[in-house]
C-alpha cells in the first residue's frame, strides 16, 4: 500500500511532517519519503487533509470489571477494588461468563474506534480470566498484552513470615504464562518477599502496582520496614504502575530498574488519590506510559486521559507538562516500556497508526499540531485506525 500526501508525526519525538508518502509492505512502514512512485502491484491512496499520528498505546486496564460501571462510587480504594474484599471481586465471582464475556467485548470495540491499537490488560481470574479474555477478542482486530496471575494473596502474618509460594500453585502459575504474555500482581503488600523472588523468575513480562495510594505505602514500611517501591522492585519488573505517592527517591530507582512507569491519572483523580508528580517522574530520569485503569472507574479513552494530564498537571502544579512529551505518553514511550516495536511512525516499525481529519471541527486551524491532538482531538477526529497495515476502523 503507498499513501500519498499525508501529514505525519514522525519518529521518536513526533516532528510533524506537513506532507509525506509511506509505502507500507506486509505489516510495517517500509519506506516514509516525498515523492515514491507507485509500483503497478500497489494500491494508492490519496491522504490530503489527513494527519497520521501513531496507534495509542493503553498501557493499563482491568477490562474484566467493564459489568460493573460506576459501582460503589463512593467507597474508598479498599473497598471498591481490592483484589480478596473489594466490590470489584464479589461482582465478577457473581457474574457469568457469558455475561463477562459480552461487556469485555464491548470495551475492545470501544478502544478500536477511540483509535487503541495495543492495549495491556492486567487479568485476574488466574487461567480461565485469561481465556475469558481471548474468547472476548474473538474476531476484533486489537493487539493485547495480557499479563495474568494466579488468584493467590497473603495477609501480614504471611508476609512478615516470609511465607514462600506454595509448590500446590507452582503448575498453575506455569500453565497460566503459557497462555498469556506474563504477569501483573497486584502488589507488594498482597505478597512475602520469598513470593516476590519466585516471580521475579517468570521468564515473560512482569508488571506491578505500587505506590498508587497513601495508604499502600504507610502500609508497607508498617509491614517490613521497606518501601514499597524497593518490595516492588524484588520482582524485577519490566515496568511499574502508578507510583502516585512514591518518593523521589523511590522513582530515581525506578528509573534505573525498569523500563518505565505507567500513569493513570483520571483513576487516580476519581479514587481521590491526587494525581502523580508527572515533573518529579520527568526529572527522575522515568520514562512514562499512559493507562486508562479500571473499566468500573473510567471509560478507556486516551483522549480524555491525554487532556486530563495536559490540564490537571497545570491546575495542580501551576507547571505545564509539553504537549508532545504527554503524545508520547500515549504511544511512543508505550512501545518503550513494552519493549514491542510499535508506537512509531518510522521505517521498520509495525504500522499502527490513526488518520485525523486536520479540518475536523474541534481541532482546525491546528496551529500547533501536538497540543491539537492532546487537549482538543477525540474520536469524532478519527478518519480510519490502522493496525499492522490493515484498516481496521473507518476508512480513508
Amino acid at each position: 500500500m503507498l499513501i500519498k500526501n499525508i501529514s505525519i508525526l514522525s519518529g521518536h519525538d513526533l516532528d510533524f511532517v506537513p506532507s509525506t508518502d509511506i509505502r507500507i509492505q506486509g505489516n510495517k512502514f517500509k519506506k516514509i519519503q516525498p515523492n515514491i512512485k507507485q509500483n503497478t502491484t500497489e494500491e494508492s491512496l490519496d491522504c490530503q487533509g489527513l494527519l497520521m499520528i501513531p496507534g495509542l498505546i493503553n498501557a493499563h486496564t482491568h477490562i474484566g470489571d467493564s459489568v460493573g460501571k460506576d459501582i460503589s462510587l463512593n467507597d474508598t480504594v479498599d473497598e471498591k477494588i481490592h483484589p480478596v474484599s473489594g466490590a470489584k471481586s464479589k461482582i465478577l465471582q457473581n457474574t457469568s461468563d457469558d455475561t463477562i464475556i459480552d461487556f469485555m467485548k464491548s470495551t475492545c470495540r470501544s478502544m478500536v474506534r477511540k483509535g487503541i491499537t495495543t492495549f495491556v490488560d492486567f487479568r485476574e481470574g488466574g487461567l480461565d480470566g485469561v481465556l475469558l479474555l481471548k474468547k472476548a477478542m474473538s474476531g476484533i482486530s486489537l493487539r493485547s498484552v495480557i499479563l495474568g496471575r494466579t488468584e493467590f494473596y497473603q495477609d501480614t502474618k504471611a508476609i512478615r513470615a516470609n511465607t514462600s509460594f506454595p509448590s500446590t500453585k507452582s503448575a498453575e502459575l506455569l500453565g497460566l504464562l503459557q497462555k498469556c504474555d506474563g504477569i501483573g500482581i497486584s502488589g507488594a503488600n498482597e505478597n512475602s518477599t520469598s513470593v516476590l523472588k519466585y516471580y521475579s523468575k517468570t521468564s515473560k513480562l512482569r508488571a506491578i502496582h505500587c505506590a498508587e495510594t497513601k495508604q499502600s505505602v504507610a502500609r508497607s514500611k508498617k509491614i517490613t520496614k521497606i518501601s514499597e517501591t524497593a518490595r516492588a522492585l524484588i520482582l524485577k519488573p519490566d515496568f511499574l504502575v502508578h507510583m502516585t505517592h512514591a518518593s523521589e527517591t523511590d522513582l530515581r530507582l525506578a528509573s534505573r530498574k525498569t523500563r518505565g512507569i505507567v500513569i493513570c491519572p483520571r483513576a487516580n483523580s476519581a479514587l481521590a488519590e491526587g494525581i502523580p508528580n508527572i515533573k518529579l517522574m520527568l526529572k527522575s530520569g522515568c520514562t512514562l506510559a499512559l493507562g486508562t485503569d479500571n473499566i468500573m472507574i473510567n471509560s478507556p479513552d486516551m483522549w480524555r486521559e491525554m487532556d486530563f494530564i495536559w490540564k490537571a498537571t497545570m491546575g495542580t502544579y501551576k507547571k505545564r507538562i509539553d504537549a508532545k512529551e504527554i503524545l508520547k505518553m500515549a504511544t511512543v514511550n508505550g512501545g518503550k516500556v513494552l519493549d514491542k516495536n510499535i508506537g512509531t511512525i518510522a521505517s521498520g516499525k509495525i504500522a499502527d497508526c490513526i488518520f485525523l481529519d486536520k479540518h475536523a471541527l474541534d481541532i482546525e486551524p491546528m496551529h500547533n499540531p501536538h497540543a491539537s491532538i492532546v487537549h482538543r482531538a477525540s474520536e469524532s477526529a478519527i478518519k480510519a485506525v490502522m493496525m499492522g497495515g490493515d484498516i481496521v476502523h473507518g476508512n480513508i
